[in-house]
């Protein structure tokens, strides 16, 4: 009897360590990780910061969801050597011919309409058109627009969408690139089609506002995470944030609400930005703010993302690990936050700031696909001023241009070309061509003769060569890329200038090392007048200046190719019109791409009680005081480029013991302090 006893209470403990051993099994395999099998999707979420990884699991151990049914792409398996012919665009380049609307025109496609126009592709033919232009309806009243009638399934056609079309389309893509904003990742054709950010209706068509980050390191006290809420609402919070999920619902105070558009944009360090589609417009506020994006598993194509370089910019991570988010952004370095909010505030300023520069972006993009192997390297899309403003027409070389040579470890060619624009009647410039001759660094001497009466026969000798080179009797000549012009630097002059030797020798020497500002000797300065509501300038000699004069002055020769082939040929028009007006353009040109104002060198004050009295208006000359019916042309430049570029500076550059009371033996540049 008891033997089976023992053998029931033995029978039932094994039964239950039986069933104990099932039941946990299942919970065993979930919590013990299995090795993936051969073949299976893995790898970790696409961060694009890798080092903020380190810490955490290997990239092996959490699997991605299972893969998703593939989508449909449109256009099928169109891609951009299959579906555009580039054989279009041989003779001129790209050329773009825009189809005029069906019904009525909206606000936001005048601005496209006139950010076209205002660009160097735009042509009023069809037929020597390389690229045919489509614009997306926008607004819910217009009609949608028929099928074009050069169509052809789509071939060499671009249909841009700033906004959502309100209705559909009635005819297929076929063949034809798409220009829409924030396109799902799904539906996008990478190397094709080109993702646009999603502008706000009231973005402004040329210049924008500035970005508005005021300190690039975080001060103590400043919020370090931004959540993202429906109808461009803004919630920060401190650092303290590890119990705030991404759906918005926190356990503690999230600090004050900001609100964007009508309030300030969000003031702080990081901002968090969830995946789904209305959240895009965030983005840009982000990008404006200097605040760093943090996108939360987009499902959307970043804005640009075949040319810009996103890693240095923003951050892409996983919605499913908070935490682990969390804690790499408190415990990001310093030196990181630096440099991920520069570059937030270059890409809004080169790239988003208006719809110009979107859309010249978007056509710029196409113009490098075009040109292949000679087009944008990614050092000129990722680093000011940008490839907008670093033409490649001029040269497929970073170090070519006036702005990389720090990133480049390289210089500019150490000597110059001496462009002096005549045309006035008389003797050529005896006294200027000699002193500029006897600088060591002068390569060669080029005379612009832009007057209807024939040049001198006779011209001095001189050690460099002198070339007299027939102008078109515009001031805007004296900026056009002449293939003549070998150097790196130009110095540009009147003929009625007035410089000693050892002044171009000095300037000269500045300039090499600030080879992407304009180097001069007399200045203008540039002020708000509250009696007129608008700019002026003035030439009085004040201890601040943002302007030097052209008929004086340094600068890269790179500058001639922009001047000719970038600014709109209304502002060329109106410095033609009126010729002080052409320095007022060439300080508005420089100044917007450097963000910098001019540098100003020493210039002997008997040049200017010798120099002869004032020309006639439009005669070349030394030219000091504007003239006071071209004062208006300073508003008229500011209305073309969105916002006023000139910056101001009290900072002139002497030589060593300039003026110190030493012997005059001690110093390299004597005559400058010529009694």
């Amino acid at each position: 009897m008891q033997s089976w006893r023992r053998k029931s209470l033995w029978l039932a403990l094994l039964a239950s360590w039986l069933l104990i051993l099932l039941g946990l099994f299942p919970l065993l395999r979930l919590a013990v990780p299995t090795s993936p099998r051969a073949g299976a999707p893995r790898g970790w979420p696409r961060w694009l910061d890798a080092e903020l990884l380190q810490s955490f699991a290997k990239p092996g151990e959490l699997l991605e969801d299972g893969p998703r049914p593939p989508q449909a792409l449109r256009g099928g398996s169109c891609n951009w050597g299959a579906c555009f012919d580039t054989s279009k665009c041989r003779g001129g380049g790209l050329k773009v011919f825009v189809y005029p609307a069906a019904g009525p025109v909206s606000e936001t496609r005048r601005r496209i309409l006139a950010s076209v126009e205002g660009s160097r592709y735009h042509t009023l033919s069809a037929a020597e058109a390389c690229l045919l232009l489509l614009l997306s309806p926008d607004t819910s009243t217009g009609e949608c627009d028929p099928v074009p009638p050069q169509w052809d399934g789509g071939r060499n056609h671009l249909v841009l969408s700033l906004h959502p079309a309100p209705c559909p389309r009635t005819f297929q893509l076929g063949q034809a690139m798409v220009a829409e904003a924030s396109p799902t990742v799904d539906t996008f054709r990478p190397g094709f089609d080109v993702a646009l950010p999603l502008l706000p209706e009231a973005h402004p068509l040329r210049g924008g506002a500035p970005g508005q980050l005021r300190q690039h390191s975080p001060r103590p006290g400043v919020a370090l995470l931004a959540l993202a809420e429906d109808g461009g609402r803004w919630h920060v919070a401190g650092t303290d944030f590890s119990a705030c999920p991404w759906d918005g619902r926190c356990e503690q105070d999230r600090g004050p609400k900001q609100t964007h558009p009508g309030a300030t944009l969000p003031n702080a360090t990081f901002c968090l930005i969830p995946g789904r589609s209305p959240d895009v417009l965030h983005f840009l506020q982000a990008l404006q703010a200097g605040c760093i994006p943090v996108l939360l598993s987009p499902r959307w194509e970043l804005p640009f993302s075949e040319v810009i370089d996103w890693t240095k910019a923003a951050i892409v991570a996983d919605e499913r690990l908070p935490l682990q988010v969390l804690t790499a952004l408190q415990e990001m370095p310093l030196t990181r936050v630096l440099a991920l909010r520069q570059q937030t505030q270059f890409l809004w300023d080169a790239y988003f700031s208006s719809v110009e520069k979107v859309v010249h972006t978007t056509l710029e993009i196409i113009q490098d696909r075009i040109f292949g192997p000679s087009a944008h390297p990614s050092l000129l899309w990722n680093r000011p001023p940008g490839a907008i403003l670093a033409l490649p027409t001029f040269s497929p070389s970073p170090s070519d241009f006036p702005f990389y040579h720090l990133q480049q470890g390289s210089r500019p060619l150490g000597r110059f070309s001496a462009l002096i624009w005549g045309g006035a009647p008389g003797q050529p410039p005896l006294k200027l061509i000699q002193a500029v001759a006897g600088s060591q660094h002068c390569d060669q001497i080029l005379v612009l003769w832009s007057s209807e009466k024939p040049p001198p026969t006779r011209w001095p000798k001189t050690a460099v060569p002198l070339t007299v080179i027939d102008g078109h009797r515009k001031v805007s000549d004296r900026f056009f890329p002449y293939s003549a012009i070998s150097t790196d630097a130009i110095l540009s002059l009147d003929a009625h200038s007035s410089l000693s030797t050892s002044e171009v020798d000095f300037a000269f020497v500045v300039w090499q090392s600030f080879p992407e500002r304009m180097v001069g000797f007399l200045t203008w300065s540039h002020f708000w007048d509250e009696a007129r509501g608008g700019w002026g300038y003035t030439a009085k000699r004040t201890n601040e200046f943002s302007m030097v004069l052209t008929s004086a002055a340094f600068y890269h020769r790179y500058y001639h190719t922009l001047f000719t082939h970038s600014l709109p040929k209304a502002l060329r028009t109106l410095a033609d019109e009126a010729p002080t007006c052409v320095d007022v353009l060439m300080n508005f040109l420089v100044a917007s791409v450097t963000k910098l104002p001019p540098i100003k060198v020493p210039y002997g004050m008997w040049h200017q009680e010798a120099r002869p009295p004032p020309l006639e208006p439009g005669g070349p000359g030394l030219r000091q005081e504007p003239q006071p019916a071209a004062q208006n042309c300073i508003n008229q430049m500011a209305a073309g480029f969105g916002h006023m570029p000139l910056v101001s500076s009290r900072l002139r550059l002497d030589p060593v013991l300039f003026k110190d009371p030493v012997s005059v033996l001690r110093k390299k540049y004597r005559s400058l302090e010529k009694p």
